[in-house]
């Protein structure tokens, strides 16, 4: 769904006095801070998705309860790439009354009650309680950063560490945090940020029930028994199915799975072997020194979606893996040597009538390519806030680097952030483009999918893509896809119509990615956005971009508005952005386009 923003006013200047006031996310205590970090992100969801715009004065004014009341917060930072800062909101009866201290849920509630023409009660009463979730999980998070004592050992590679960082979540997601059904037991376990670990829950399932695909030497069933060690023995003729905890005990109490263990055809063996760590999806865990990651099913709601696999996944995971193999990936790395796709080559499961798709029950084998010494980093990771409480500015792990470059080579901060921009828009972006344009494959390249490879300097040298939810086949493109590789697509539901694809395409990586690094960057005091636009406008104009053949840069040069996916109207209205077609899995709006017309 998609609707169109209009009559919009002038955006107000990038910059404000942010040393006016000290920044409230290192409020000591992480209660207040973790409020404060809801409000900012509900409001800048607010301003993206209905145009609003502060006042000359600098402060943001909504009218809510029908007029009734004004919702207001002055403006720290205003960022073209959306990542405003905001400082502590209040609620009034109008103008010239008195204004009180106001919370992230009863924002929450005032501001889905205002973003509809008949507000569904149980939609607001849904949102409310998730974004308690969210903001409660928020200071626990914050608090154990602050106290606690970074962990050491060989799991702290540079990888893992990234996947930990995203302290806030989403900055343009009204519940970033939430994780229905969570108990806080389970939550210091299963947490990324709380430096969780946990070992898998197995089930041995009867090979007349095993669903499986691979894409390399070894059978699916046989990579599992080699995880699953052999500490634990497998009855006969069975196969070996890693599970995430929570999820284990969650299909315990769904009939078609008790039934199943009730007939001997699904084996509980309980937990087993060494821990693994929770990424930054939660669902997806790592362990050092295994040469593969798994990507769990999880029936938990986090931010919009349960995260359980569904079938059509795992074939797509499968298939790209051999459509890459066909020669396209070294087509690709012929042009762009330095990045490639985390593959996802084999997955494992239960098939049955009754357990339906989701059935809670696959797991996918993701390939684990970067050595513990590897600058792999997250890219959703690398820019998060790390409001630990002390200091005079919010630090990121992208703004630790960038200080550290400045440092090294003597030149102003300013000037580094510009470099280092410039650079990441080659070795990460680009390649991008090229795998749309001339592979016809469009990559959902938002932050949390991509990886960014680091220098010894901490340059950006190359980068990864991950996910196989987000992989688009255009059909313009079928028939040289399909005689790479014959039947394509056939299970994977993959093809999509290019006006769909450039749509979301121009979200994932224009909006969420590059813009999204742009505000990053902007918020944090590491460079002027101004010039970081200009600099991305003269990357897309380049003889480099337009030879991807992509009609992203085009799109972002020209055209006055883009298509953003509206994180808080997805909410209100109840979306589940993993089911249902693509093109209406969520809420989009058109937002002003800020690289244009520069």
């Amino acid at each position: 769904m998609s609707t169109a923003l209009t009559g919009a006013p002038p955006v107000p200047p990038p910059t404000a006095d942010r040393a006016a006031s000290p920044d409230p996310l290192l409020h000591p205590d992480p209660a207040v801070a973790a409020e404060q970090a809801a409000v900012e992100a509900l409001l800048r969801c607010w301003t993206r998705e209905t145009g609003a715009r502060p006042g000359a004065d600098g402060r943001l004014r909504i009218d809510v309860l029908g007029g009734a009341a004004r919702l207001t917060a002055p403006v720290r930072y205003w960022s073209p790439g959306g990542w405003h800062r905001f400082g502590p909101a209040t609620l009034s009866a109008g103008e010239g009354t008195a204004e009180a201290p106001v919370d992230a849920v009863t924002a929450a509630a005032l501001l889905a009650a205002a973003a509809a023409e008949r507000p569904d009660p149980g939609q607001v009463a849904d949102l409310a309680a998730r974004v308690a979730d969210s903001v409660t999980r928020t200071a626990e998070i914050l608090a154990h950063r602050r106290t606690g004592a970074e962990p050491g050992g060989p799991e702290r590679s540079h990888f893992l560490a990234a996947e930990q960082s995203l302290l806030l979540g989403h900055p343009l997601h009204p519940t970033p945090k939430s994780r229905d059904g969570l108990g806080p037991a389970q939550s210091a376990a299963y947490s990324p940020e709380l430096h969780g670990s946990f070992q898998l829950h197995w089930y041995a399932v009867d090979r007349a029930l095993l669903a499986a695909g691979s894409a390399v030497a070894r059978s699916a069933d046989r990579l599992t028994a080699a995880l699953l060690g052999g500490g634990t023995a497998l009855p006969p003729g069975t196969a070996a199915l890693p599970l995430h905890p929570w999820q284990a005990r969650e299909l315990a109490h769904r009939p078609a799975v008790a039934a199943l263990l009730a007939d001997g055809l699904l084996h509980d063996l309980g937990p087993a072997g060494e821990p693994w760590y929770p990424t930054s999806s939660v669902r997806t865990v790592y362990r050092p020194g295994t040469p593969w990651m798994l990507k769990l099913s999880l029936g938990l709601r986090i931010t919009n979606s349960r995260r359980e696999n569904l079938r059509k996944e795992l074939h797509r995971g499968v298939e790209v893996h051999r459509l890459l193999e066909s020669g396209l990936a070294a087509e690709w790395r012929a042009a762009h040597p330095g990045f490639d796709i985390v593959r996802d080559p084999a997955w494992i499961g239960v098939d049955h009538p009754d357990l339906g798709d989701p059935g809670g029950l696959d797991t996918v084998l993701r390939a684990q390519p970067f050595a513990p010494t590897e600058r792999a980093l997250c890219v959703a990771g690398l820019v998060a806030e790390q409001p630990r409480g002390n200091g005079a500015t919010v630090p990121s792990r992208l703004g630790d680097t960038l200080r550290s470059l400045a440092a090294r080579t003597g030149r102003p901060l300013s000037t580094v952030a510009a470099e280092w921009f410039l650079r990441y828009l080659e070795a990460v972006v680009l390649p991008v483009l090229w795998m749309d344009g001339r592979g016809g494959v469009a990559l959902e390249a938002h932050q949390q999918n991509s990886i960014v490879l680091l220098d010894a300097d901490g340059w950006p040298s190359g980068g990864r893509y991950r996910d196989n939810q987000g992989y688009y086949y255009r059909e313009s493109a079928a028939e040289r896809l399909t005689a790479r590789l014959p039947g394509l697509g056939a299970q994977s539901d993959t093809f999509l119509p290019d006006a769909v694809i450039d749509h979301h395409f121009a979200y994932y990586l224009g909006i969420n990615h590059v813009l999204g690094l742009v505000g990053a960057l902007g918020s944090q005091g590491l460079a002027d956005e101004t010039v970081l636009l200009a600099g991305l406008r003269r990357f897309l104009a380049g003889p480099r971009a337009a030879a991807t053949g992509s009609a992203l840069p085009a799109l972002l040069l020209d055209a006055p508005t883009l298509p953003c996916k509206a994180n808080l109207l997805t909410r209100i209205n109840g979306l589940d952005e993993l089911v249902g077609p693509v093109a209406t899995q969520s809420v989009y709006v058109d937002i002003p386009n800020p690289v244009a017309g520069g």
